[in-house]
């Protein structure tokens, strides 16, 4: 993705070191805090306790079970001595176990779907290029890999196929699963609940119903039925499609820059923006807030240091997010040493 033009290491700096607004009692120093009423949250960085073997390299996706498990997928740093992308934290940061070394270099989505009795894992791998299904335990159910039976991606003349690099998916209630090829050619392709492909929809373009790197997807039910609500990132905005991938119009126009992923609570849609904010909307999708928002414009260049230079109470780079069951918020980052960060609810 092309960044913004480089500031001076002096002005990147500068913004990284500025102090944070924290809040104080006779106790001494409290987390920073960000949003208001009732959306209000204490923000607590390097949220979780990692075990000494595992680094992290970019923090991409995140999701938390029905019994409160937070689940971490990341793509390893190079120095870490496990190649484990899946790491399980029990609700108080506590490490639980980890595994999914296979995802390596290529760890990206992350979506949490109960069947039944039963909760299971699905991920994106863009190295690979493929859509997985496991356990919570890292039991491998299904893998499936090119879309090879739709029109969209035959070869061309020369004999060269589109590129194919899936981000994230969403799963309908009729277990169609939806998948957005968003780093490769920009369709969203539509797999029945066996993985079997259905159809295509989407393509690069900026008309409607075109996308330019459908990064996050999601079926959202706030107003009753299902729809996809689609990131549609490069182009800077969010597209609504009916299931059979009709396009039904635009949403939260100015109210998201960069826009990654998705998860709701009630009515209130949660949205990471990878332009160093995380963004709340309502049930109408109109702005409720923008939380540890970071206007100096560095983010692009600070994602690549030391988690020492990364500003208290400010996002750089939000790539997913998640509410979890009291309505605190999970914020992963696309930064080269890996942030987790909780943002605690303030009842």
């Amino acid at each position: 993705m092309k960044l913004p033009a480089t500031p001076s290491r002096r002005s990147l700096f500068a913004a990284a070191l500025a102090p944070a607004v924290w809040t104080t009692d006779k106790a001494g120093s409290r987390p920073p805090l960000t949003g208001s009423g009732e959306h209000q949250y204490e923000v607590h960085h390097d949220w979780g306790q990692l075990p000494a073997r595992i680094a992290y390299g970019n923090t991409h996706g995140v999701c938390v079970d029905s019994q409160g498990l937070v689940y971490i997928h990341h793509t390893v740093n190079a120095a870490s001595q496990s190649d484990d992308t899946v790491v399980v934290f029990d609700p108080r940061g506590r490490f639980v176990r980890s595994w999914g070394g296979e995802f390596r270099g290529g760890a990206h989505g992350l979506a949490l779907r109960r069947e039944g009795g039963e909760e299971f894992l699905y991920f994106c791998d863009t190295r690979r290029a493929i859509v997985a299904k496991y356990s919570l335990r890292g039991e491998r159910v299904w893998e499936f890999g090119y879309p090879e039976q739709s029109p969209a991606y035959q070869p061309a003349a020369d004999g060269k196929r589109p590129r194919y690099s899936p981000t994230n998916l969403a799963i309908a209630s009729t277990g169609d699963i939806y998948v957005a090829d968003g780093y490769g050619s920009s369709f969203v392709n539509v797999y029945d609940s066996r993985g079997r492909w259905k159809f295509t929809f989407g393509g690069k373009g900026k008309e409607p119903g075109r996308l330019d790197c459908p990064h996050g997807i999601a079926i959202d039910r706030r107003s009753g039925s299902e729809r996809v609500l689609v990131a549609d990132r490069t182009n800077r905005r969010l597209q609504y499609f009916a299931l059979d991938g009709t396009h039904l119009g635009f949403a939260a126009e100015g109210a998201v820059k960069l826009p990654c992923h998705f998860d709701h609570r009630g009515g209130t849609l949660l949205v990471p923006d990878l332009e160093a904010r995380v963004t709340l909307l309502d049930g109408a999708d109109n702005l409720i807030a923008h939380l540890g928002e970071d206007p100096s414009g560095t983010w692009g260049e600070l994602r690549k240091q030391p988690r020492e230079r990364f500003p208290a109470g400010r996002f750089i780079c939000p790539h997913a997010a998640c509410f979890d069951s009291q309505g605190n918020i999970f914020v992963v980052e696309w930064v080269e040493a890996g942030r987790v960060t909780k943002l605690k609810r303030i009842v």
